[in-house]
């Protein structure tokens, strides 16, 4: 065991909460509903009707998985009489999303569990 180089990655390491609450936000991102949602909204903000044409969802359950992201701030609603306008809560969010697309079209994924 190099004991320096665990230490120093032990010390880098967040908190456990913070851990936790990063496993979470990609759990979120782990379903492909919410993901085209999010994606949609790297072109900016858009209603829950629109949202909803967009992901194939009914707007009852766009508006449920919104709820959801917005709860583990990954966006935020602005309201305009009964209309909820969604965008992507900050520039991290954008980040995260613009890499994970770039990472797909640019490696090709190896899916044994879908080769049966």
């Amino acid at each position: 065991m190099d004991a320096p180089r665990v230490a120093s990655v032990c010390e880098r390491m967040p908190a456990e909460q913070d851990l936790d609450d990063t496993a979470e936000v990609f759990g979120l991102l782990a379903d492909s509903r919410r993901l085209r949602l999010l994606v949609a909204l790297l072109d900016g903000e858009l209603c829950v009707c629109d949202l909803a044409a967009v992901s194939g969802m009914s707007e009852s359950a766009a508006s449920h998985a919104l709820r959801l992201l917005r709860a583990h701030r990954v966006v935020s609603v602005r309201r305009s009489g009964r209309m909820a306008y969604y965008r992507l809560a900050d520039a991290h969010v954008r980040m995260l999303l613009d890499l994970a697309v770039a990472h797909i079209e640019h490696t090709e994924a190896v899916h044994p569990e879908r080769e049966l």
